[in-house]
């Protein structure tokens, strides 16, 4: 149950940080890498412990994470492509 609670208590502060980068209006390269990161960070604490999918083989836990890679990265991609 402590367990739990703490990956809770870190989602929300990883949350609490991407609201802050928004809220304060910081918009740069490193910024937008670090909310990718974060969200990654995120995404994997939900897959490996609310979905439990942390004791099954690599090949379950793959469609999750991939997903996840390829969501985020295109995420990334259509913020560093300009606009014209």
């Amino acid at each position: 149950m402590f367990k739990i609670t703490s990956i809770w208590i870190i989602l929300l502060l990883l949350t609490l940080f991407s609201f802050l980068v928004g809220w304060f209006k910081v918009t740069n390269n490193f910024f937008m890498f670090l909310l990718l990161v974060t969200t990654f960070c995120k995404g994997q604490l939900v897959i490996d412990y609310f979905m439990e999918l942390s004791n099954v083989r690599l090949k379950y836990r793959l469609i999750p994470i991939l997903w996840l890679v390829i969501v985020l990265s295109l995420i990334g991609l259509a913020y560093y492509l300009p606009v014209s």
